[in-house]
């Protein structure tokens, strides 16, 4: 699944939480005009999801894999971005 088609599965379910929508509508068009979407926005935008709800309309609109595949999508790229911690 590419990274646009992921954010845009959160933004269609995102209309009742003003703060949710405006990250994943930004990270959507960042995306969608090309330019790299960090991965603190990216973190923030599963996380809001979570907290706000959201994965249950999500698999019930999009089903289980697909869904699945939304957050391995967007689980990738954070890991991808992320700094490693050295110890």
């Amino acid at each position: 699944m590419e990274l646009t088609d992921a954010v845009r599965m959160i933004m269609s379910e995102s209309a009742p939480h003003p703060e949710l929508l405006r990250v994943a509508r930004t990270s959507y068009d960042d995306l969608s005009s090309g330019r790299p979407v960090h991965h603190t926005a990216l973190s923030d935008l599963l996380r809001q999801a979570a907290r706000k709800n959201v994965y249950p309309a999500l698999r019930a609109r999009y089903g289980v894999e697909a869904f699945d595949d939304m957050v391995l999508a967007l689980g990738w790229e954070i890991d991808r971005q992320a700094p490693v911690v050295r110890r």
